[in-house]
C-alpha cells in the first residue's frame, strides 16, 4: 500500500509540473494579441525571468529534501518532464496559426470568434 501512495504522489508531481510546462507557452503566446512572436521578440526581461523562475520553483519543489512529507511531492525523473513538451508546443502552433489568419484576413470569422 505504502509504495501505491507513493507512486500517487509522484504523479501528482508530474501533474503539477506539466502544468507549469504548459504555462511557458501559455505565457509567450499571451505577450501578443496578433503579432507572432517571431515579429515581436522576446525582449522582456521580466517575463523571461519569470520563465525561468517558476520552473525553478517547480524543480525545487520536486526535488527538495522533505517535500515528499511536507507537500507530499516525489522527485521525478527528468525525462518526465518532457512528457508535456507536445501539449505545449500543441498550444504555441495552434495560436501561431491564429494569429496568420489573423493578419491575413482581419475582420473575419477567425477574428470574431477566437480574438479577445
Amino acid at each position: 500500500y505504502e509504495r501505491r501512495k507513493i507512486v500517487e504522489f509522484t504523479c501528482h508531481t508530474a501533474f503539477f509540473t506539466s502544468i507549469v510546462v504548459v504555462q511557458w507557452a501559455d505565457l509567450i503566446i499571451c505577450k501578443t494579441r496578433r503579432n507572432s512572436i517571431l515579429q515581436q521578440g522576446m525582449k522582456n526581461r521580466v517575463l523571461i525571468f519569470g520563465l525561468f523562475e517558476e520552473t525553478a520553483l517547480a524543480a525545487f519543489l520536486s526535488y527538495c529534501p522533505g517535500m515528499d512529507i511536507a507537500l507530499r511531492m516525489y522527485p521525478l525523473k527528468p525525462c518526465w518532464w518532457f512528457c508535456a513538451f507536445p501539449y505545449s508546443l500543441l498550444i504555441f502552433v495552434y495560436d501561431e496559426a491564429r494569429r496568420y489568419i489573423l493578419r491575413r484576413n482581419p475582420g473575419g470569422w477567425v477574428e470574431q470568434e477566437t480574438y479577445y
